[in-house]
């Protein structure tokens, strides 16, 4: 299996990311600030331009010929274009087809209602003939997807219409939006499906269910897709364009100290005027203005809001990315230093956590088995792995069996590093555990 195969199947914990900006190139696990967050080891989930923004889908502009074509009767417009297609091409090549308020309800699915209430909402902004007929072209469709997108996730047309206002259609985040909520929905329905089909079979032999296998299908059976619907539409406000706004620069003081985010220290510095952030073990990063207690970074999809106590002090932040948030108190600087000097003597030192090399036997076991367990894990890291599962668990069939397991050391972040060698290829392999012992971040890549 070359390098370009496997990162596109590298594992990476959907949440903010842990790692080193060093290692932008690679899908991984736990929290990290990367310049720009990868699925599978690629960009086109979240495309950008490099700075962290989303590239919005740009809609070619009206062609000259439209003002004729929008003088006609609607029910002659379809027929219109295919006629004049060669005279009505956007300038990628393709045609433009206008549709009515009847026909693009029909075929979407909705009703002529439902397209005047976004009309009304200001969600959508139909053109019109001179005789004031609605005409629906791919521009309108696209946004319309995404209301009906966003809609499926519980937000009301208001909300819809403060998220989207002012937002060009962004075809690319409502589809990455999508994709993640259907590839959590697919891998929940293959799991209970894998479920019902051992206990029939126990059944079927004349065997009693346990109390433990009843509880589990009465789990799967009452699972329902809020959480994940939750998770996806974190997921698209957080990957949304900011605008950097002006707000008091007499603020910014206090912000500035330190915070701690389970097992890692979150440095605010206030220099020159400009606030900067630090994770332990990562480069510093600037942060700006959205609104007051509200940053957000250009060189990754990832905002910072700061909580305040009764008092009106700045308590905490909050830390948003990758559909989760992750709250951080603040806490005296000893505290994050002490936790820092601790880090740097376990590097120094290699010294792997308490039962390292058993807990990854155990991980790749369960993951060779098919049988990972997601209690084990953070609630992000878990919804990853249960995204990325049939892919892991392939490319590990693949390597086949285990053969041997060597200690590389602690990375300056703190992950235990491994060289996990299997019948058919050598992998590295690191994982970071939360405070709770849970694992909270786990990274795959060819040895190197």
């Amino acid at each position: 299996m070359g390098d370009e195969e496997f990162w596109d199947h590298a594992w990476m914990r959907l949440v903010a990311c842990r790692g080193s900006l060093e290692m932008h190139q690679i899908a991984i696990a736990g929290y990290h600030l990367n310049p720009v967050l990868r699925v599978f080891g690629r960009s086109a989930d979240f495309p950008g331009k490099g700075d962290g923004s989303l590239a919005p889908i740009a809609v070619p502009p009206p062609q000259k010929n439209q003002g004729t074509l929008l003088s006609r009767t609607p029910r002659h417009i379809l027929e219109d274009e295919r006629d004049i297609a060669g005279d009505n091409m956007s300038s990628d090549g393709n045609e433009k087809i206008w549709l009515t308020a009847a026909q693009c309800a029909r075929r979407i699915g909705i009703t002529v209602r439902a397209l005047r209430l976004y009309e009304q909402t200001g969600l959508i902004r139909p053109r019109r003939t001179e005789k004031n007929w609605r005409l629906y072209g791919a521009h309108e469709v696209a946004r319309l997807n995404e209301i009906l997108a966003l809609k499926r996730l519980g937000l009301s047309l208001q909300e819809i219409a403060r998220l989207l206002a002012g937002q060009t259609t962004d075809l690319d985040r409502m589809l990455a939006m999508q994709n993640l909520t259907l590839q959590e929905q697919l891998g929940r329905t293959q799991r209970s499906l894998a479920t019902v089909v051992v206990l029939k079979a126990k059944i079927a032999a004349g065997d009693l269910l346990s109390i433990d296998e009843l509880l589990k299908l009465a789990k799967d059976t009452n699972m329902t897709d809020i959480s994940s619907d939750a998770i996806a539409w974190r997921r698209y406000e957080q990957a949304r364009p900011r605008t950097e706004q002006k707000i008091d620069p007499a603020l910014y003081v206090g912000y500035a100290g330190y915070y701690l985010l389970d097992t890692l220290g979150y440095v605010i510095t206030l220099r020159d005027g400009r606030l900067f952030s630090r994770l332990t073990g990562q480069p510093e990063l600037e942060i700006f203005p959205e609104d007051v207690d509200r940053f957000f970074y250009k060189a990754v999809q990832a905002q910072l809001s700061f909580s305040r106590d009764h008092e009106g002090v700045v308590s905490g932040l909050v830390l948003h990315q990758n559909g989760y948030e992750q709250a951080a108190p603040r806490v005296e600087e000893s505290a994050v230093t002490d936790l820092e000097e601790a880090l740097a003597e376990r590097v120094k030192n290699r010294r792997p956590v308490e039962n390292s090399e058993v807990l990854l036997v155990r991980i790749i076991d369960q993951h060779q088995r098919g049988e990972p367990d997601f209690d084990q894990m953070t609630p992000p890291l878990a919804t990853a792995a249960r995204e990325q599962f049939a892919t892991i668990q392939a490319d590990l069939e693949r390597m086949g069996p285990l053969q041997a397991i060597s200690f590389k050391g602690v990375s300056a972040e703190g992950w235990d590093v491994y060289d996990v060698r299997f019948d058919k290829g050598d992998l590295e392999w690191r994982f970071t555990l939360a405070a709770d012992g849970k694992f909270s971040g786990i990274f795959i890549r060819p040895s190197i």
